[in-house]
């Protein structure tokens, strides 16, 4: 068969849940504080996948304004079973400190593609939930217990209760059936059931462990009962980069597995690439797949295993050409182009519009740059280690509270942003505005003097990022090529491990699109006529692909 590179989901796409309907096959990843929530990519071939929908769309299933950085969405399980498709969330409302408000529902829908329903509660013990559907007819839910006292393990283990269909909610006792390794941080459970050996069945549990950082493992164990007590594989952990730390492929982890048509196995797991001169992953965690299978002994065992494979064998062949194709956004319809987002609220039409402008996106004017509430940033995911980016603004600004154009965004203090705005007389001028990690209070910086612009018209703005760095351009209004504006920027502070929190402290990843932030309130527009992505192939870049 041949082979495609890993990782098979680049970007920010972490805690991958994968199944298959037919020759269909699902996977749902994480998308935090970016909405709308859960992406859902399909394939038929293993080796491309397309996005297929964000089922969280309306306020009625997902509002995260307020919710802080690395929020939102977490750790979603998509699965399929009596003709329809069952979608388990985590809508994480706070999560530093010692309590964590984590709100677990299910949606469901006919076809991937919706209609989604409005969401059932389930409970709010721990996150990362994942419905299991057993052969007998009966539902159970797994998920992580949190536990906030002190003296206590704050991962106290994998909490199972049983889903009833007809009433809507969990009955029956909760059972804590898994309490983990010493690893410890005892995370994303799945379950599954299948006939051992000597036809008797196994219950499998998988857990993620670690913590997802550089310690990050996938954990297998069995029981003969759906309660346990579990025994655990004979590696223990069946897929971790953990002893490895020059490997490309670092903090895998946290996995699922499909079967396929013809007997094969896949494992896909979360995983990162850290950028080899600063040990961060501007790119996110990512979604790999390694070939695995059923041995004798009724244990399954991930090939080459447990270290990550750079490359994996798939029925499919992986549209290299594709991976680096330029795509250039025109905001000619009525939908925003699928691969953009944009942060935490449930009313895009107060944050931008595609009819007010025709032939633009008209992005209006809301809070700061460190709002956790309503900003108005339309971005899609990096996906490259190097790429270009470029747009074309038209703005009035009329004074410096009045900010829009080109953005590089981690989160509220790990940003840059080129941003069009005006001095203290009305004239236009470009201002490098960014946020790094750990400055007090999380106030701004500005690396360079604000630069004069043409005094009306469309101001061309682009951004180069290669690996570590990254350079801003404009053309200042006056036609002609871009010229670079300030200094060279460290493009490596768009990653978890930036800053002090490190990796345990943000899960998300780069976006690169357009902002525009009114301080006055009065929702200045701010029209843009299209945004450019080229990626530049990069021969560094781990795996190649």
């Amino acid at each position: 068969m041949p082979k495609r590179p890993n990782p098979i989901l680049p970007g920010f796409n972490p805690d991958p849940s994968i199944c298959r309907v037919g020759k269909d096959y699902y996977i749902a990843t994480s998308t935090f504080e970016w909405y709308p929530g859960v992406q859902i990519h399909h394939s038929r071939d293993l080796a491309n996948w397309q996005l297929a929908c964000r089922p969280l769309d309306r306020a009625s299933q997902l509002d995260m304004r307020g919710e802080p950085d690395s929020c939102g969405v977490w750790a979603p399980c998509l699965t399929h079973a009596d003709g329809m498709f069952w979608l388990i969330y985590t809508d994480m409302k706070r999560r530093s400190g010692s309590f964590k408000d984590a709100h677990n529902f299910l949606v469901t829908a006919p076809e991937i593609t919706g209609p989604w329903s409005d969401p059932i509660y389930l409970n709010s013990s721990g996150f990362d939930p994942s419905l299991f559907h057993d052969d007998d007819g009966r539902k159970w839910l797994v998920n992580q217990i949190w536990d906030y006292r002190p003296d206590y393990n704050s991962f106290a283990g994998i909490a199972l209760q049983e889903y009833s269909v007809a009433q809507k909610r969990l009955i029956g006792e909760v059972r804590n059936i898994f309490e983990g390794t010493e690893l410890a941080l005892t995370e994303g459970p799945h379950l599954y059931k299948r006939p051992g050996a000597d036809g008797v069945p196994w219950y499998y549990l998988m857990t993620a462990e670690g913590g997802t950082a550089y310690d990050h493992a996938a954990c297998f164990a069995r029981s003969r009962a759906i309660e346990g007590p579990y025994e655990l594989h004979p590696q223990t952990h069946i897929v971790t980069a953990r002893h490895n730390p020059e490997h490309p492929l670092q903090r895998a982890g946290h996995a699922d597995f499909v079967e396929t048509l013809d007997g094969g196995v896949y494992l896909v797991h979360l995983t990162s690439r850290p950028l080899s001169e600063t040990r961060t992953s501007p790119l996110g965690r990512e979604s790999a797949m390694q070939e695995a299978e059923w041995r004798d002994d009724d244990w399954l065992w991930v090939k080459d295993g447990p270290l990550p494979a750079l490359e994996v064998e798939v029925p499919g062949t992986f549209d290299e050409e594709g991976f680096w194709a330029p795509k250039d956004y025109r905001f000619e319809t009525a939908d925003l182009p699928a691969d953009f987002q944009w942060l935490r609220s449930p009313e895009p039409d107060r944050l931008f519009s595609l009819a007010a402008s025709p032939g633009s996106l008209r992005l209006f004017g809301r809070e700061s740059m460190g709002s956790w509430f309503e900003q108005a940033l339309v971005a899609r995911r990096l996906t490259h280690f190097a790429a270009e980016c470029e747009t074309s603004i038209e703005f009035a600004p009329a004074d410096e509270r009045q900010l829009a154009g080109l953005i590089a965004y981690y989160n509220r203090r790990k940003f840059h942003y080129l941003a069009l705005t005006a001095d203290d007389t009305g004239a236009r001028r470009l201002l490098i505005v960014s946020g790094l990690p750990d400055t007090p209070d999380g106030r701004v910086t500005t690396p360079a003097e604000p630069v004069p612009v043409a005094a009306e018209g469309a101001v061309r703005l682009a951004m180069r990022i290669e690996r570590a760095t990254m350079q801003f351009y404009s053309d200042l209004g006056e036609g002609g090529e871009p010229r670079p504006i300030g200094p060279p920027l460290d493009a490596s502070i768009l990653s978890d491990e930036a800053g002090s929190e490190g990796a345990h402290g943000s899960f998300t990843g780069a976006f690169v699109g357009v902002a525009a932030h009114d301080l006055n309130g009065t929702a200045r527009p701010a029209d843009f006529s299209h945004f450019s992505y080229r990626p530049l192939r990069d021969e560094a870049e781990a795996p190649p692909a």
